[in-house]
């Protein structure tokens, strides 16, 4: 399992310390130098689609690395 954590910690997008739920948008625009603002619009149009826009996000905060190499799934795998 250990392996499977650092497979993600050496993902290039990280979950971003200040954004709004969990960091997510601020994440991808920092990586991919885009507007945070446009990242998080594209966000809530994709919550309008069934089944993809909120199950993605969660999905994305279980998964995405923090900029410190926390993994909110590990932490509450470890509980």
């Amino acid at each position: 399992m250990q392996s499977f954590y650092q497979i993600l910690r050496s993902s290039p997008v990280k979950r971003a310390p200040g954004g709004i739920f969990g960091g997510i948008a601020s994440g991808i625009a920092r990586q991919y130098g885009w507007r945070v603002s446009y990242v998080r619009i594209g966000m809530l149009l994709s919550f309008l689609l069934p089944f993809i826009g909120l199950p993605l996000y969660l999905v994305l905060w279980l998964l995405l690395p923090a900029t410190d190499g926390t993994i909110v799934l590990e932490k509450l795998l470890r509980r």
